[in-house]
C-alpha cells in the first residue's frame, strides 16, 4: 500500500486586501479578527485543514503586526514555521518561499497555499476535494487549482478556464465525485459584461487563491518562469535554522519581484496549453467565500441578494424602498431611504459609501489616500 504524500499546508495571512481599516482601529486590524463566529478566521483554516494535515507541517507567512497573534491563537504550529514578511512582495515569493524551503530535505511534500480570509460551510466536503488534489498534486509535476463555482459575474476575482474533464475521484467517506479538468487558461478579473458571459459559458470558475504542487514542482517552475527570484529564495532557505536567518530574510526578500503567484507561474505554465500545463482544476464546491471584501460579506451573512445586512452592534436598521445594502457603523442607528445594494461602512475616523459591485475596489480609495499624503486613516 502506497503511503500517503506528505502535506505542507502554506497559509497566507495579513497580505493587502480590500478591507477598510481606518486608523482609529490600527489596534484591531494587528489582530486575527472573528469575522465569522466564534473563532478567528486564522483558527477556522487551520480547524478545516487538520483532518487531511499535522499542526507540525503547518507554515504561516505574515507580517511583523500579526505574527505575535497569530503564535498565540495557533499555539501548535512551530514558531520556526511563523515567518513574518520583511516587505510585502505580493503571493508569488510567499509561495515560492515554502517550496525552497521544503525542496532540499523533502521536494515530493505537497504544499497547499490557502488565503487566511476564506469561509467553507463544508467542511468534509473541503477535506474530500483537498485529499484528492493532494493526490494529483503527489503524481509528477502537476498543479493542482481549486475553481469555485460562480454564483453571480462577479467582477473582483480572476477566472480559470476550464477544459476537457480528465477523471473523477471517488472520496471513502462520500458518493460525490471529485472532477477533474484541465486547465485551458486563467483570464483576469473582468469587466461586469465579459463577466456575464463567463458564467453564461458554464466552463468557467472563479480563482479563490488555493494552490497544491510538491515543493520540486513549484520550485522548478519558480526558476523556469521567475528565473530572478530563484536565487534569492535559495538564499533565505539555506539560512533559515540559523542564527542569520533574520537578517538574511531582512535583506534579500525585498529583492523579489512583487508579483502574485498567477502572474509569475499559472498564467505562464498555462500559455504551453491545456495538455503540456499540466495544470488542472478541481471543482471547489464546499460552499466557499472569500470575506476580503464588504460585497463578500454581504453574500456570506445575508440569505438573500436583496436582503440588508447589518454587520457589527448598530442601533437600529430603518429601510424604505432599499434593498441589497451592507452597513457597517457600529452604535449608529442607520436610515437608508431609496437606494440599492450599496456598502456603507463608518467608523470614528472615516466613512466609505460604494456600491457593493465596486467594493473590490476599494484598493483605490487605499491609493488615492497614499498619493494625498493622508495615510493615517488607513
Amino acid at each position: 500500500m502506497t503511503a500517503a504524500p506528505r502535506f505542507a499546508p502554506v497559509i497566507l495571512a495579513g497580505g493587502s486586501g480590500t478591507r477598510f481599516w481606518p486608523r482609529s482601529r490600527r489596534a484591531r486590524a494587528k489582530q486575527v479578527l472573528a469575522l465569522d463566529g466564534d473563532q478567528t478566521m486564522i483558527q477556522q483554516t487551520l480547524a478545516r485543514l487538520l483532518p487531511v494535515a499535522q499542526a507540525g507541517d503547518v507554515w504561516i507567512v505574515t507580517n511583523h503586526l500579526l505574527d505575535r497573534t497569530i503564535a498565540e491563537q495557533l499555539p501548535d504550529v512551530a514558531a520556526e514555521h511563523i515567518l513574518s514578511e520583511p516587505a510585502a512582495r505580493n503571493t508569488a515569493p510567499a509561495c515560492a518561499l515554502a517550496a525552497f524551503l521544503l525542496e532540499p530535505a523533502s521536494p515530493d511534500t505537497v504544499i497547499g497555499i490557502f488565503p487566511s480570509d476564506h469561509v467553507v460551510k463544508d467542511s468534509q466536503r473541503f477535506a474530500e476535494v483537498l485529499a484528492a488534489g493532494i493526490e494529483i498534486a503527489a503524481s509528477g509535476e502537476k498543479i493542482v487549482v481549486l475553481g469555485v463555482p460562480p454564483t453571480r459575474p462577479e467582477t473582483g476575482y480572476g477566472y480559470i478556464e476550464q477544459g476537457a474533464q480528465v477523471l473523477a475521484i471517488e472520496p471513502l467517506k462520500s458518493k460525490i465525485p471529485v472532477k477533474v479538468f484541465r486547465v485551458r487558461r486563467f483570464r483576469e478579473k473582468p469587466d461586469r459584461h465579459t463577466a456575464e458571459n463567463f458564467l453564461a459559458a458554464g466552463n468557467f470558475a472563479w480563482n479563490g487563491g488555493i494552490f497544491l504542487w510538491s515543493a520540486r514542482t513549484l520550485a522548478n517552475a519558480i526558476r523556469e518562469h521567475s528565473p530572478d527570484m530563484a536565487p534569492i529564495l535559495e538564499k533565505i532557505a539555506a539560512a533559515h535554522g540559523t542564527p542569520e536567518f533574520e537578517s538574511v530574510f531582512a535583506e534579500e526578500y525585498p529583492k523579489c519581484e512583487n508579483i502574485s503567484i498567477d502572474y509569475a507561474v499559472l498564467e505562464r505554465r498555462s500559455a504551453k496549453g491545456e495538455r503540456r500545463s499540466e495544470i488542472y482544476c478541481l471543482p471547489a464546491d464546499f460552499g466557499w467565500n472569500d470575506l476580503g471584501s464588504w460585497a463578500s460579506l454581504h453574500e456570506h451573512l445575508g440569505q438573500e441578494d436583496t436582503d440588508n445586512v447589518i454587520d457589527g452592534a448598530t442601533t437600529g436598521l430603518v429601510t424604505i424602498q432599499s434593498t441589497g445594502n451592507y452597513v457597517y457603523a457600529p452604535g449608529k442607528m442607520v436610515a437608508l431611504l431609496g437606494v440599492d445594494d450599496l456598502v456603507v461602512v463608518e467608523t470614528p475616523d472615516a466613512l466609505l459609501i460604494t456600491t457593493r459591485d465596486r467594493s473590490q475596489d476599494v484598493s483605490k480609495i487605499v491609493k488615492s489616500i497614499h498619493e494625498s499624503g493622508k495615510m493615517e486613516f488607513i
